[in-house]
C-alpha cells in the first residue's frame, strides 16, 4: 500500500513510522518539516492538568495516549538512535492567592472525572514537592502520571527512525491532495490543513526558552500555576533549559503583534510562581500557531475512502503523538477506526 503523509511535523512523522511498521511504502511531503508547532510546543504530557471543561470527549483518548509515551519513547530512540528527552517527573499545578486556589479546586472536580491520581496539597505540601516555589504559593495538586517530553528531541527522532523506516522525505508544498500517486493519503498539515477544505483555525502562542548555568538549580516537576487569574506553566529539561508558556489569542497568522508584551507578562507570571527563573539566561522567544477546530477537538478520522484527517490537535499534539500514530496507521492499512466520533472530520458538516 503506497502511503502519502501531507505534513512532517510531530503527528505526520509518527503516523509515518507507525504506517512503514505495518509494510506501507510511504512518502511525506512537506517543504520545511518541522516549523511549525512542533518546534514551539512545550511538551507535556497531561492527561490530567490540561483537562478542560467542555472538552471531556478527549479525556479517554488523552489517557491512551499519555499512557501510551512510556512505551513509544523507547521504542523511538530504539528506532531512532536518539533521545526524545521523555521525563517522567510528576506535575504540580498551584495557585499563588485565594482567587487562584479556588480555581485550582474548581478544575479538581473535572480531574476526579478521568479516574486519574492526583493529590490535593496545602501551601508547605507544594514548596517541599517542588523547593523553588514562591512561598506565596496558597496550594494546588500534585499529579504523578502528568509527564513531559521535549518536542524539538522528539521531531529530530521522529526524522531519524522515519528515513530508517524507508520513508521518503519530500521538501514540496502539495497544493492538491487528489493529484499525489498514492493508495492512502493522511492530511497531518496542522494549521496548513485549513487549505483542502478542513475547519481548522490558528490560535497563537508565545513561548520562552531560558536556560540555567551549570550547577543552577531548575524546577524538578513540571510546574503550573495560576498566577492572579492566569495560566503559566514552568518545563525544565534535562540539558538545563527550562520552558515558560504559553499565551493565547486569535489574531491570524500575524506572528508579531503584541510578542513584547507576551513575553513581559510570560516573565512576570513565572517569576511570581518560581523566582529562581530571574537567574536564567533568556535564550529565544518562539511564536506559533496551535491548529484548532471549532470545538477543540481533534480531526481523526476519514473524509473519504481515499483521505484521511489526522490535525486539528490544538494544546495537545505531542501528548497525542502515541495515540494519533496508532489510530490514523490502523485506518491506512484498513483496519476499522477505534478512534471516537467525537473526532469525525465530518462532523461539522451539514446533515452530519
Amino acid at each position: 500500500m503506497r502511503l502519502a503523509v501531507v505534513g512532517a511535523g510531530s503527528i505526520g512523522l509518527a503516523v509515518a513510522w507507525r504506517a512503514a511498521g505495518r509494510g506501507a511504502d510511504v512518502t511525506v511531503y512537506d517543504p520545511d518539516p518541522g516549523s511549525g508547532a512542533s518546534r514551539v510546543a512545550a511538551g507535556m504530557l497531561a492527561a490530567v492538568t490540561e483537562a478542560q471543561f467542555g472538552e471531556e470527549e478527549l479525556l479517554p483518548l488523552m489517557a491512551e495516549s499519555v499512557d501510551a509515551w512510556p512505551a513509544f519513547a523507547e521504542k523511538l530512540e530504539d528506532a531512532s538512535g536518539a533521545a526524545v528527552g521523555y521525563r517522567d517527573v510528576p506535575t504540580l499545578m498551584v495557585g499563588l492567592d485565594d482567587g487562584d486556589r479556588a480555581e485550582i479546586d474548581r478544575q479538581a472536580s473535572l480531574y476526579r472525572s478521568s479516574g486519574r491520581a492526583f493529590e490535593a496539597l496545602n501551601g508547605r505540601a507544594s514548596r517541599k514537592a517542588e523547593p523553588l516555589l514562591t512561598h506565596r504559593t496558597r496550594g494546588g495538586v500534585l499529579v504523578p502520571g502528568d509527564h513531559a517530553v521535549d518536542p524539538r528531541a522528539l521531531h529530530a527522532a521522529l526524522l531519524a527512525a522515519v528515513e530508517r523506516a524507508g520513508v521518503r522525505i519530500r521538501a514540496e508544498r502539495v497544493d492538491d491532495p487528489a493529484s499525489l500517486d498514492a493508495d492512502q493519503v493522511v492530511l497531518a498539515a496542522g494549521c496548513g490543513s485549513a487549505a483542502f477544505g478542513l475547519p481548522i483555525r490558528p490560535v497563537r502562542g508565545a513561548v520562552l526558552r531560558l536556560r540555567a548555568a551549570p550547577g543552577q538549580p531548575v524546577p524538578r516537576t513540571t510546574v503550573r500555576g495560576w498566577v492572579q487569574g492566569h495560566p503559566v506553566y514552568v518545563v525544565a529539561r534535562d540539558n538545563g533549559e527550562v520552558v515558560v508558556g504559553a499565551t493565547s489569542d486569535e489574531r491570524g497568522f500575524d506572528p508579531t503583534t503584541g510578542t513584547a508584551g507576551a513575553v513581559h507578562d510570560l516573565l512576570r507570571r513565572s517569576i511570581d510562581l518560581v523566582p529562581e527563573i530571574a537567574e536564567y539566561h533568556l535564550d529565544e522567544v518562539t511564536v506559533g500557531f496551535r491548529p484548532a477546530a471549532p470545538d477543540n477537538l481533534p480531526l481523526l478520522g476519514r473524509l473519504d475512502e481515499r483521505t484521511i484527517a489526522a490535525t486539528g490537535h490544538y494544546r495537545h499534539g505531542i501528548a497525542l503523538v502515541p495515540a494519533t500514530a496508532e489510530h490514523i496507521a490502523a485506518l491506512t492499512a484498513g483496519e476499522a477506526s477505534a478512534v471516537h466520533e467525537a473526532f469525525d472530520p465530518l462532523r461539522f458538516e451539514e446533515g452530519s
